[in-house]
């Protein structure tokens, strides 16, 4: 019987005997006088399994539980008891402990409940790992997210990558349009071909024509040699046209005319160039909304919007927040060699409440920064920039004057507990930090109030 234990009882006799029968077995045991203890030991490392005296002096063994299994519900927890506290025992287990054991404890007992739970603790983690396995071929490499939006996105890119048509990919600046954009064409026969990018908002509107068609020498003043545009360079390849609500109109009936015949011709230029290339383009505009008011072409429209990609803001796929952390602190890590292990609570918190107005790209800038900035191995609400972390001296709570009239408390905190689980796609531990509740406090909550996943209503 191999893995780690740590015993926690306020008897050292009891932890003595104890710890001598199970490093018999050949489990790594750690000891424990109190819950505050115990909780200093797993603050530094963890442990397979709790085995925990249910009363002890100070903090029980139901607290020890319910902190336990507020950061992590998979802990397995197994409670010692006298005959006289059963009835606590069970409804510790209805909280989350594995199982409980009768005092005195019987040796033969005691190992078959162990080997019970290891058998469990390795199920659990081979589930894991082949989850994790199955989301890795599922996962675009450059596409981070288990949000069912983005599951979408997935879907679509997978789904049409083979093909040639043209993709239009909506969201808002920051959101990551280019690296579907680059994992449409990466996943596409087109792959082994050029991949090329333009910003339609940076170029000057005198020469976005140049730098998408090309042009021969002495066609204007400065073209001092032939220079061969975007599209041309990209023959076989992919282009993709960013912040292509901002092209001007006359630059739209060019680029139209282009996709339509397949052909290109260089500014100053007298031969039709034929023309092999896909287009993805991408814009944070309403480009209907621009179509009514004439600033962009219907018949452009139409050619460019055969398959559309909604992308959302990383406010409204709130859950990918800490899977996203996680993945550039490992990177700036690495390109850093600074030893940054994670993010704590208190700051995963901050960031969960914070709506990110630049998206995903700001996500990592704030990592990078963090990582570089962060006194410890865990970065802390301190080492985020001052518009997050000022949350905290907030106690990261917003503003709220009450009305006259007064408030429905329980209608509000239910509606509050129904948006922080929707913002965590129904996930009761990544939802628990969002409204800083511990992981049974809100299935408590959940369960008083009848809030249940919106599928699951009309069963």
């Amino acid at each position: 019987m191999n893995g780690s234990i740590l015993i926690v009882d306020d008897e050292k006799a009891q932890r003595e005997i104890l710890s001598m029968i199970l490093r018999r077995e050949g489990c790594d045991i750690a000891e424990a006088s109190s819950v505050r203890e115990a909780l200093a030991l797993l603050a530094k490392r963890e442990f397979d399994l709790i085995l925990t005296d249910l009363k002890m002096q100070g903090q029980s063994g139901l607290d020890l539980l319910e902190q336990v299994m507020a950061d992590d519900p998979q802990q397995c927890v197994i409670l010692m008891t006298a005959h006289g506290s059963v009835d606590s025992a069970v409804g510790a287990m209805k909280r989350g402990a594995f199982d409980y054991l009768e005092k005195p404890l019987e040796r033969e007992n005691l190992l078959l409940t162990l080997k019970r739970a290891f058998e469990r603790i390795t199920l659990v983690r081979e589930n894991q790992v082949l989850q994790k396995r199955v989301a890795e071929i599922q996962r675009i490499p450059s596409i981070i997210g288990d949000h069912p939006t983005m599951k979408e996105v997935y879907r679509i890119v997978t789904k049409i990558a083979a093909t040639s048509s043209t993709v239009l990919i909506y969201g808002e600046s920051g959101t990551g349009k280019e690296l579907v954009a680059r994992a449409i064409h990466d996943r596409s026969p087109r792959a082994t071909q050029p991949f090329m990018a333009i910003n339609c908002a940076a170029i000057p509107e005198t020469l976005i024509e140049s730098e998408l068609f090309g042009h021969e020498k002495g066609s204007f003043t400065g073209a001092n040699a032939r220079e061969i545009g975007i599209l041309e360079a990209a023959n076989g390849g992919t282009v993709f046209l960013d912040e292509i609500g901002e092209m001007n109109v006359s630059m739209q009936a060019k680029l139209l005319r282009a996709i339509q015949e397949k052909e290109i011709r260089r500014v100053g230029g007298k031969v039709n160039l034929p023309l092999n290339v896909r287009i993805i383009s991408a814009t944070n505009r309403d480009l209907e909304g621009e179509i009514k008011k004439g600033a962009f072409r219907e018949d452009l429209y139409y050619r460019l919007n055969v398959i559309r990609v909604n992308l959302p803001a990383l406010r409204e796929r709130g859950s990918d927040i800490i899977t996203l952390a996680d993945f550039f602190v490992a990177k700036y890590r690495e390109a850093s060699g600074i030893g940054v292990e994670g993010i704590s609570r208190p700051a995963l918190k901050l960031m969960m409440n914070y709506t990110w107005p630049g998206n995903v790209r700001q996500l990592e800038s704030v990592i990078e920064r963090a990582v570089l900035m962060a006194e410890s191995s865990i970065i802390q609400p301190e080492d985020l920039p001052g518009e997050i972390s000022r949350l905290s001296a907030q106690g990261g709570v917003v503003p709220f004057e009450l009305p006259p009239e007064g408030i429905n408390f329980e209608e509000m905190e239910k509606a509050l507990i129904i948006k922080a689980m929707e913002r965590a796609d129904w996930v009761i531990g990544k939802a628990a930090p969002i409204l800083g509740l511990s992981y049974k406090t809100l299935q408590y909550r959940l369960e008083k109030h009848g809030i249940e996943k919106p599928e699951r209503r009309g069963r």
